[in-house]
């Protein structure tokens, strides 16, 4: 096993605030990504009710001797543009789909190294002692490796906001680990831990617990691992705190020589 758990200081170098950049520019793609998602998902059930009832409507007006004409003409237009206005929403939401996505083979040691900098620079600031860890050897991927590193952020960030200032020695793990059929990485905070009411919403768009949340940071890493074929969830930990993890399907055998290069 090869760890990295070293701070840096706030003078970051040219390459990791290129990568906090690259993160960002993601991060807003993911976001509208889910956002075309979550209006798809808000806005279909009432549009389909609006074409079923007009459509029942027309029917009833279509029985014998209703001299209602000038109702049926007004009702098929409703039902059309009703119709219309799901399809819109359809080719919106594949516009997204998958927009970007360059995938190609990669090591999730890599990947994590190149994003190490930046996530201990985010755990700095919050106060928190940020520790990763990669099990070796492991298999290789087929990922967009900007992509699952925005879906690492994400829950490195979410992770940080979830602990309190009245956590003694507050601490963060990201554990990378891998057999020859998956990748999983996982984020493990020991904060205050998620609601039940909140647990069966989490992944969905537009929920958030935060006051300032969009709602769109688990929803787009959802969006973005099963984009690769891939998992992800939650556990709740006996101490109240919570660990996130995704599930990579791996696309070669264990390479014994893959290590961690240290950022």
């Amino acid at each position: 096993m090869t760890t990295h758990d070293s701070m840096i200081d706030e003078g970051t170098d040219g390459q990791t605030a290129r990568m906090l950049e690259q993160l960002m520019q993601i991060a807003k793609m993911s976001a509208l990504e889910e956002m075309a998602s979550g209006i798809a998902h808000e806005l279909n059930q009432p549009i389909g009710a609006i074409a079923t009832f007009a459509q029942a409507a027309e029917r009833m007006l279509s029985k014998p001797q209703a001299d209602t004409e000038p109702v049926l003409d007004v009702l098929r237009h409703i039902s059309s543009e009703a119709m219309n206005a799901g399809q819109g929403i359809h080719r919106i939401r594949k516009l997204f789909d998958g927009y970007g996505a360059e995938r190609s083979d990669c090591d999730i040691a890599g990947i994590v190294a190149e994003l190490a900098p930046v996530l201990q620079l985010l755990a700095q600031r919050a106060g928190v002692v940020l520790k990763i860890s990669v099990d070796t050897p492991l298999p290789r991927i087929s990922v967009d490796r900007l992509r699952i590193q925005h879906v690492l952020f994400a829950l490195v960030q979410n992770a940080l906001e979830a602990i309190t200032p009245d956590i003694a020695a507050p601490q963060v793990s990201l554990d990378i680990s891998g057999d020859r059929h998956y990748v999983t990485t996982a984020v493990i905070d020991h904060g205050t831990g998620i609601s039940k009411e909140a647990r069966p919403q989490l992944f969905r768009p537009f929920f958030t617990t935060k006051v300032t949340g969009t709602g769109l940071g688990l929803a787009s890493a959802r969006a973005i691992v099963e984009m690769h074929d891939g998992t992800i969830g939650f556990d709740q930990l006996e101490d109240g705190g919570t660990r996130f993890w995704f599930r990579l399907p791996a696309t070669s055998e264990m390479d014994t020589a893959q290590e961690m290069t240290p950022a």
